[in-house]
């Protein structure tokens, strides 16, 4: 009787630490979340209307996906919806559909009491999405007060949202500028959209830069975030001002965060005075972004920058990272003069013949298009079998790059066009999508024969979908182009039926679930979004558990940006045998957010991404499947050529001691 006593008692112990049931344990969510992959809008209508408030907001969230116009005046009423979460995620639905019909019901619910303010966000980042030029004085007419921190922040990331759609007038900009000039607690979550909005505005430098540029000195000096300095010193580029040039030299050489200073460099006129000396001490810097960066600034200098100045190639050699310096290479040797050619196009072949690296050789292969002289190597390296991939498709990238030089040899036309038509041949990816794109470019190829129509069609007809979309869309849209076919030819999206969300492997990730990448920089942790992003992250356990991603590489790092990896053919254009629905939640771009990467929505496939900052701009049309909560600083020193060591899913009990090791 005792033993029953305790058993009776603990059960509610026993009950209290049982892990709540997972959400798609429930068939309703499944059938849900199947219609938003299978993109059946009408099949999710009627969930809006039921009486369960989860099914509610997740069939609004799944409309959010699809993306379907007529879904609107079903969601409007959802904006007075009894539960927040309905509210917000018919608000996130209706900013994805972008319909202009949904603005005048969007800015009324403004006016309107809202409890909550991750609602009152999405309301605003919605009308922001919806409005037109016509329909803007809607989301003006909101004045939010300074006290009001949440309104505040919304209309700032609403008038972001219409920034981005080339609605930066000047009233949008004075208002964003109010925004900005926002100080007390709770004011930098408007401080970070205004910020962000003015540097999608066009027109700074007008009577509009006299409001704008006090506010942005001071924010780009003093601001405590990161993202609002940055955001700042892109937009001071557009104030041509020599004051607003200071502050970038003084923010790309003292900021105490390499994203600011990156940002900074990028838009540092090369004629003011200590943009070129800024510019060539950090291409030294120990961060590989930076110095990459720099690099970049240093190669776009105008040609017969003075050489008393600018002594490139000693730059080069002592670079600390093997991507700066073949940048810097590419950039001394498009300003080498006559009698200095020779030494710095045999640096470049030598560091070819002799690195180990293939994303290195990639890189000087691509410094070699600066000289026309180098068109027999490009195009024997461009051929060469045996080597990665990544090798023989950067030649050919170089060779078009190198035809595009203005000293090019007209004599040297037929060869050109041959090398396209043999790349055509080769069924490589990248070739292909390169060849396709370069004979729709009249500057590059200016009478294209019905023979090259034919190869494009034979290279697009071998090609197998939708492993291969990438390079099909290419040459397709050259085909449409040469054959001037009135419409553009519908891309050949994969179905859900050629792979469907597997709920059994969705259902063994538990919530929360964790993911360690093991990189030559350090570990990384990612917390898959499994609730969110159920088919990307079946995809990518399922690709994790048959160990796929170990060996492979981070191929393409953009400072500021990105650092992306997943690919195995190393080069950015491979892909598994089939490809995934875009699953766009309500989630966003801040830093660390882990995304699939795509040719176009509905083609996600292997390759993922993850950003260094916050980037709004993806939001809505990435889908994110996990996010980074440990190893952000290993995420940042990631260059191109660091391998994924392993990918290992960690146990539950392993959350906590896998980020105290980090």
């Amino acid at each position: 009787m005792r033993l029953v006593y305790l058993f009776l008692f603990a059960l509610p112990l026993l009950a209290q630490a049982a892990p709540p049931a997972h959400p798609y344990a429930d068939a309703v969510r499944r059938r849900i979340a199947t219609a938003q992959d299978e993109r059946h809008a009408a099949e999710l209508l009627p969930f809006l209307t039921d009486k369960n408030p989860t099914y509610r907001a997740a069939a609004a969230e799944a409309l959010g996906s699809v993306q379907d116009v007529a879904a609107v005046p079903a969601l409007l009423p959802l904006l007075h919806d009894a539960t927040p979460a309905v509210r917000r995620a018919a608000a996130y639905a209706l900013g994805q559909t972008a319909d202009s019909t949904a603005a005048p019901t969007l800015a009324q619910r403004l006016t309107q009491p809202e409890a909550s303010a991750a609602v009152r966000r999405a309301t605003y980042e919605a009308l922001g999405r919806c409005v037109t030029k016509s329909s803007l004085p809607l989301l003006l007419q909101l004045k939010p007060t300074g006290a009001d921190s949440a309104n505040a922040a919304g209309q700032a990331w609403a008038l972001y949202r219409a920034t981005l759609r080339g609605l930066a007038t000047p009233a949008v900009v004075r208002r964003t500028v109010a925004l900005l000039a926002q100080r007390g607690v709770g004011a930098g979550p408007a401080r970070a959209g205004a910020s962000a909005a003015l540097t999608r505005a066009k027109g700074l430098d007008s009577v509009v830069a006299q409001v704008v540029l006090p506010v942005l000195l001071k924010a780009v000096a003093t601001d405590p975030d990161y993202f609002v300095r940055a955001n700042c010193a892109t937009a001071l580029g557009r104030v041509a001002r020599p004051v607003a040039y200071a502050a970038l030299v003084k923010g790309a050489s003292t900021d105490v965060d390499y994203r600011v200073r990156i940002a900074a460099l990028r838009v540092l006129p090369a004629t003011f005075n200590g943009s070129l000396l800024t510019a060539i001490e950090a291409a030294q810097h120990p961060i590989p972004q930076e110095a990459q960066a720099a690099a970049e600034w240093l190669l776009k200098l105008p040609v017969d920058t003075p050489r008393v100045i600018l002594n490139l190639l000693p730059e080069a050699r002592h670079a600390r990272h093997w991507r700066a310096r073949a940048t810097l290479l590419q950039a001394a040797l498009r300003q080498a003069s006559a009698a200095r050619h020779s030494v710095v196009i045999d640096t470049i072949r030598r560091r070819y013949a002799h690195t180990p690296n293939q994303y290195e050789k990639a890189a000087l292969l691509t410094a070699l298009s600066e000289d026309p002289a180098q068109f027999d190597f490009l195009a024997q390296a461009a051929l060469t079998k045996g080597l990665p991939p990544i090798v023989p498709g950067t030649a050919l990238a170089a060779l078009v790059s190198l035809r595009g030089n203005k000293n090019f040899p007209a004599a040297q036309q037929a060869d050109f066009t041959a090398a396209l038509r043999q790349a055509l041949t080769s069924g490589d990816e990248a070739q292909l999508s390169t060849a396709a794109e370069a004979l729709a470019n009249p500057a590059l190829v200016p009478a294209p024969q019905p023979d090259d129509l034919a190869a494009l069609r034979q290279a697009r007809d071998k090609l197998t979908l939708p492993r291969e979309i990438e390079p099909w869309i290419a040459l397709q849209q050259t085909l449409d182009k040469l054959e001037k076919t009135p419409r553009p030819t519908p891309v050949p999206r994969g179905t859900a039926q050629q792979h469907p969300i597997d709920w059994a492997v969705v259902q063994s990730v538990p919530v929360g679930q964790r993911v360690r990448l093991t990189t030559m920089q350090g570990v990384i942790v990612l917390e898959l979004k499994v609730v969110e992003a159920p088919g990307a992250v079946a995809s990518f356990v399922s690709l994790v558990r048959s160990h796929f991603y170990d060996g492979l590489y981070f191929h393409r790092v953009v400072p500021d940006f990105v650092a992306q990896g997943g690919d195995p053919r190393g080069d950015g254009s491979g892909s598994t045998p089939y490809t995934l629905r875009s699953e766009l939640a309500q989630l966003n771009y801040g830093a660390g957010a882990v995304g699939l990467a795509s040719a176009g929505k509905d083609t996600e496939s292997c390759q993922f991404f993850v950003t260094h900052l916050p980037t709004p701009h993806l939001d809505g049309r990435y889908p994110i499947f996990a996010q980074v909560v440990s190893g952000l600083d290993v995420v940042q020193r990631l260059d191109i050529g660091d391998q994924i060591t392993t990918a290992t899913l960690l146990p539950p009990a392993l959350k906590q001691s896998a980020l105290h090791k980090n």
